[in-house]
């Protein structure tokens, strides 16, 4: 990677908001806002805005608890919920994060090094926390810079202005939002793959199947580009997913 990419400067670090939307993740939150207060540091210039729709686990009390900024969603789903923690932010810059993905512990300074080079957005690789070999190759693999292959789970970093004229997450999508919102994000500025990976959850796999998982993931893909209805698509989803969210 070219050392234009990162350069030096003696200003104010550019502001960023991590919005993490939540529906119980009890289990895992304390952690995750952990690892991020950890890798910040006593940074001035960071706010941590939790996306709650309403989860009877007590997610929202436990991330209050660790301090995290807590945005009560009426509208659960997570393009309505990432929208209203943007809506929420402060920041210059937005970072939508999963509650089970761990970025490195120099994210801020990466994704800020990029935004001051010019770049609009951009996500990182992916990693597993499973070291199954197939896991492995679909984690290779989020290094193109490919729309197709661009998921949530990768988070997603980008200035709030880019954000705003992108029209933010369309909230008639319950599945693929993460993935349609990358074209018009391009057409505001450049987006780049960092190369460096965050680490996600493969919890899901361990539920349903590598294989299986996979599969139904790419058939639900498939049949979004092709046009198919999202009622038709959650239907899939709720049908055959065990532990889904949606």
């Amino acid at each position: 990677m070219s050392h234009a990419l990162y350069p030096s400067s003696a200003a104010a670090p550019a502001s960023v908001s991590i919005i993490i939307p939540t529906y119980n993740e009890a289990v895992g939150i304390t952690k995750l806002l952990g690892h991020l207060q950890a890798a910040a540091g006593p940074d001035a210039s960071l706010e941590i805005l939790v996306a709650d729709a309403g989860s009877p686990d007590g997610t929202a009390h436990l991330a209050r608890l660790a301090g995290a900024r807590v945005i009560e969603c009426t509208r659960k789903g997570r393009a309505a919920q990432l929208n209203a923690g943007a809506a929420a932010a402060t920041g210059s810059i937005l970072y939508f994060l999963h509650a089970d993905t761990y970025p490195p512990l120099d994210f801020l300074a990466l994704i800020r090094r990029a935004v001051a080079a010019g770049v609009s957005s951009g996500c990182f690789r992916l990693r597993f926390d499973d070291a199954h070999w197939f896991l492995r190759a679909n984690a290779w693999v989020t290094r193109f810079d490919i729309d197709l292959i661009r998921f949530g789970d990768q988070s997603l970093f980008v200035k709030s202005t880019s954000f705003k004229q992108a029209g933010g997450f369309r909230e008639d999508l319950l599945l693929m939002e993460d993935q349609e919102i990358i074209g018009r994000l391009r057409k505001e500025g450049q987006f780049l793959v960092l190369p460096h990976a965050v680490e996600t959850s493969a919890r899901k796999y361990h539920e349903n199947g590598v294989f299986r998982l996979q599969g139904i993931f790419t058939l639900i893909a498939t049949l979004h580009w092709l046009g198919v209805s999202q009622a038709r698509l959650v239907s899939l989803y709720r049908r055959f997913i065990r532990q889904g969210k949606v």
